[in-house]
């Protein structure tokens, strides 16, 4: 805010305490009130939002000794003074406006293709408070937010990259370039999943004031490849086979990913949907290795000969006479 009168505001009432609340006392009020409505845990919620910035204005008003006495003498007066906001370049630390205008749009997005960029969200502020250490807690007054809790931790950012399917199954090192022009090489694991999200220590925004850097974190989406499909550490592969194949059994070859093929075994009287395992074909993880699952689809051709419908219609009629949808009847019936 430009300006704010102190007068007009309760903050005692703002964060449920009394006018003599103790600092401990107060920081313990202000954690609780932080936790319930910080906007990570309410996302989407505009009027936990507006709370939010409502209780941590009146904590860094009261929770300063220094401003605390000066907000207790003007509400003692009546009103009769105001207090404005110091301003970047002034000379002074930034005001409320300042710490938040990140947060609540202030700042600018890009995006490129293949990695989206994005400001990180309310950690930097409340870092300490939700376990992420470094950033502006509560401690001695050696600088960070209105002198409390030591240097700022960098903001996170959000980026999203994607790769092909062989990467994301075999791993490889992939170079990303931040929004500030930085290229960074990146590891993307064996077997990481769509979706999966990589966190890059100390890769983020700096810190304004000598703080440790914040992190990226990078969703990574994965490509879908024309034959294979995941399935966990395994890979499942549709494996078209002849009528006669199926009826006779046959030895065929089935692709792997990224390696030779291999030979398979198809047994006499295999139905089309069986699923065979190839042992140790899939995903190779340091927590384990999957397999190649073959599921069989018997292919029916779209064009016989006259010659070849002939002999299948005498092949028909050679067969016992049974309905193989005759139990399949009789269930739908119960």
């Amino acid at each position: 805010m430009a300006s704010q009168d102190w007068f007009d505001k309760d903050f005692y009432k703002v964060l449920g305490v009394s006018k003599d609340v103790t600092p401990a006392e107060l920081k313990k009020a202000y954690r609780k009130l932080a936790r319930k409505y910080h906007p990570d845990s309410n996302p989407g919620n505009p009027a936990a939002e507006a709370k939010f910035k409502e209780i941590s204005e009146a904590h860094s008003v009261i929770g300063d000794p220094g401003q605390r006495k000066e907000y207790d003498a003007v509400r003692a007066m009546g009103g009769g003074a105001r207090f404005t906001a110091p301003r970047p370049g002034g000379g002074q630390a930034g005001g409320f406006d300042d710490v938040f205008g990140g947060m609540f749009g202030g700042g600018a997005r890009q995006q490129q293709p293949g990695y989206s960029y994005e400001q990180g969200g309310f950690d930097d502020l409340l870092g300490g408070m939700f376990g992420r250490g470094g950033g502006g807690g509560f401690g001695s007054p050696s600088g960070g937010f209105r002198g409390y809790g030591g240097p700022t931790r960098g903001r996170d950012v959000i980026a999203s990259t994607t790769v092909d399917f062989i990467t994301a199954t075999h791993g490889d090192q992939i170079t990303l370039q931040t929004q500030d022009g930085r290229a960074i090489k990146v590891k993307i694991p064996a077997g990481v999943a769509d979706g999966q999200k990589i966190k890059l220590r100390g890769q983020g925004q700096h810190s304004p004031d000598g703080g440790e850097s914040g992190d990226i974190v990078l969703t990574v989406n994965v490509r879908k490849h024309p034959v294979f499909e995941r399935e966990g550490l395994n890979l499942r592969v549709a494996v078209p086979v002849t009528f006669v194949e199926a009826a006779l059994g046959a030895t065929i070859e089935v692709p792997t990913l990224g390696g030779a093929p291999v030979k398979l075994r198809i047994a006499a009287g295999t139905p089309s949907g069986r699923v065979l395992r190839v042992k140790g074909r899939g995903v190779v993880t340091p927590k384990g290795t999957g397999d190649l699952l073959a599921e069989v689809q018997v292919a029916v051709p779209s064009h016989l000969s006259k010659d070849a419908e002939e002999k299948l219609t005498a092949f028909a009629e050679a067969l016992p006479k049974e309905n193989p949808r005759e139990d399949l009847l009789a269930k739908a019936r119960d």
